[in-house]
């Protein structure tokens, strides 16, 4: 969406902070031993205490409150009774709804300390989104801030995973236009003053390709690799990027 008045930047402000307060009260809670459904209770509960409800289950009738992957799990992990051990990669995937606006956000998270493999992809996404972030003004090609994450990803030595993009967000979850991680020769889309986009790198150590898995949600790497997830959402302005879910 692109905002047109005051109140609806307070209200998209008002879903930014939900989920910063999700993700905060999910990462302080991750340890080995819990289940990825104790996790995302946690979630739940923020949103119960600050009238906000799940916009994936809103809006996809998705079997969770929020999207908690592990290690090849790339995106939309459903939460069960998986308990997390030690060296798992976590991405935690939190979109809330709140008086009828959505943000969203994603942090990847080690279980323990990290092998180097998994540190590193941490490390790829939250500075690939950094690098796109710069970027953000009117008039900007969306392909630009593709071409930086792809850039990022290349560097450290992994993957964007295509199939998976950033995308507007608002009154729904995905909303135009989308924002793929690579510099997609078929974008012609440019940043827009008020537009409400969420920018979010997803790299894999291995490929980069990807295939749904037998639960029809979880998507997961195709070889088998890590990956890692990073995301925010954010308003463009002339003077930069305004970010809505810093936690």
């Amino acid at each position: 969406m692109t905002i047109r008045a005051k109140e609806e930047a307070t209200a998209l402000e008002a879903a930014g902070r939900v989920v910063a307060r999700a993700l905060a009260a999910m990462r302080a809670a991750v340890r080995p031993g819990l289940s990825t459904a104790e996790l995302d209770a946690i979630s739940a509960e923020v949103y119960r205490a600050e009238g906000a409800r799940s916009a994936p289950r809103l809006v996809y009738d998705f079997p969770g409150t929020s999207c908690i992957s592990v290690n090849d799990e790339v995106v939309h992990g459903v939460p069960g009774g998986r308990r997390l051990r030690a060296g798992d990669l976590l991405k935690l995937d939190v979109t809330a709804e709140k008086d009828g606006y959505m943000a969203d956000a994603a942090r990847t998270v080690s279980v323990g300390p990290p092998a180097t493999v998994a540190a590193n992809l941490a490390a790829c996404v939250r500075i690939a989104f950094r690098r796109a972030v710069a970027l953000v003004r009117p008039g900007v090609p969306v392909r630009s801030i593709g071409r930086e994450i792809e850039t990022v990803a290349r560097r450290f030595g992994f993957s964007v995973v295509r199939e998976l993009s950033g995308h507007g967000i608002g009154r729904t979850i995905h909303e135009p236009p989308a924002i793929p991680n690579f510099d997609d020769p078929v974008s012609r889309a440019r940043l827009e003053e008020g537009m409400v986009i969420a920018i979010e790198p997803i790299v894999s150590a291995g490929s980069g390709d990807a295939v749904l898995g037998s639960d029809g949600w979880t998507v997961r790497t195709a070889d088998g690799s890590f990956a890692a997830h990073y995301e925010q959402t954010l308003v463009v302005t002339a003077s930069g990027p305004r970010l809505l879910t810093r936690a």
